[in-house]
């Protein structure tokens, strides 16, 4: 009778027990958010990442790199000026100028000594202020003078025709490929300090150019 009774009370206190336990917390949160993970994956938008502002040209396709080239072969420094390119001018012509000074130099020592050594030749009596030069020397002088004079006649015929690529050049790039409006380049004249061991110098300051370079 008492072991009857015992199981009874046993077993209703079991069940009891068994009501009153919580479910799994863990689990359902578990099973929930693989749920989530899953809707979030299918339907939350995808991530792209940020595009940049490119850089703005301007090109001027109105602009003719055979006229420049043309324009230089005719005058130089007249493709640079057409290119906008004025700074060039004085650069051009100084070259140049040196290299003209050097021909007509080399051309007048030559002729000069060229007249004294077909004197020699003909036995007759030479300028008075190459009397003391000997014939050998003369012929050194006269083929060296030669010599600087044809190099000097390159050296111009090529500047000239430096100039005419860099105009061709020049309008190249700005008919298809520069006028960037984030990158800006000024040159200007300027003076600067002296530096510390030339403080005995004539000047307190020396010229200089100044390249300044804006990007925007």
């Amino acid at each position: 009778m008492y072991k009857c009774l015992l199981v009874v009370c046993f077993i209703i206190g079991f069940s009891f027990v068994a009501q009153a336990q919580n479910p799994d917390t863990v689990a359902v949160k578990s099973k929930t958010d693989s749920l989530n993970h899953i809707k979030d994956s299918v339907t939350s938008k995808r991530y792209f990442p940020k595009i940049t502002k490119e850089h703005a040209y301007h090109p001027d396709t109105l602009h003719d790199p055979h006229k420049a080239v043309m324009r230089s072969l005719m005058i130089p420094g007249w493709g640079q000026l057409y290119n906008h390119r004025w700074w060039k001018v004085p650069v051009i012509y100084a070259g140049l100028g040196l290299l003209a000074d050097a021909i007509a130099f080399n051309q007048r020592y030559y002729s000069s000594i060229l007249v004294e050594a077909k004197k020699r030749e003909k036995g007759l009596q030479g300028d008075a202020q190459y009397a003391g030069v000997s014939t050998d020397d003369i012929d050194n002088a006269l083929a060296s003078y030669r010599r600087d004079r044809d190099l000097s006649i390159l050296g111009f015929v090529g500047a000239w025709g430096i100039q005419m690529v860099d105009a061709y050049i020049d309008a190249k790039f700005i008919r298809s490929y520069t006028m960037d409006n984030n990158l800006s380049i000024k040159i200007s004249p300027s003076v600067m300090g002296q530096s510390v061991y030339a403080f005995n110098s004539t000047g307190a300051v020396i010229p200089a150019i100044k390249i300044t370079f804006t990007v925007r």
